[in-house]
């Protein structure tokens, strides 16, 4: 059997972001848990988890510039980017009751959707929906969609006027 070669290069750009979106979740979390300087961290990564194999090889394809943008996005941004957050979650589950990979997944998730927008709602609901399903088996998927499609919404009304249920625009 033979691989197949000369993938178009959108998906395998595509594959690199994906990759990077993990990694940056990966990154933000480290540094909320280690209270770790944020430049400190991309350095870490970008030198000797990003492009080099390891116990994680879904990083090795990771795009370093797209992952460096979304930590230092993420971590300029955190004071305007959370309360977008807490206005999406019910009272009862305030952001600072989610676990710390749940905060770094709707963090950048958020932060895509409020800063990135050459990147569609509905790639960026369904990447960050992916992500919260390799972190989480219980309800903890379900609310990553539903904060990002609430910030979707009042982020971005022209396209989430048809609906994203999934980080699939309905229509």
């Amino acid at each position: 059997m033979t691989a197949v070669t000369g993938a178009p290069r959108a998906l395998h750009a595509g594959r690199r972001r994906t990759a990077a979106r993990l990694a940056a979740v990966q990154a933000l979390y480290q540094i909320e848990i280690a209270d770790a300087p944020v430049e400190a961290v991309i350095r870490e990564f970008v030198n000797f988890r990003l492009g080099h194999e390891g116990d994680d090889e879904r990083l090795g394809d990771a795009d370093p510039a797209f992952f460096t943008a979304l930590v230092r996005g993420v971590a300029a941004r955190a004071a305007a980017i959370d309360p977008l957050i807490r206005a999406a979650l019910t009272p009862d589950w305030p952001l600072e009751r989610l676990e710390a990979v749940l905060r770094a997944i709707v963090r950048a998730g958020a932060y895509e959707l409020a800063d990135c927008a050459d990147v569609p709602a509905a790639v960026v609901i369904s990447e960050y929906l992916d992500i919260g399903h390799a972190f989480f088996a219980g309800k903890e998927p379900g609310l990553v969609n539903g904060v990002l499609d609430r910030l979707a919404r009042e982020l971005r009304p022209d396209e989430a006027a048809g609906g994203v249920r999934d980080g699939i625009p309905s229509r």
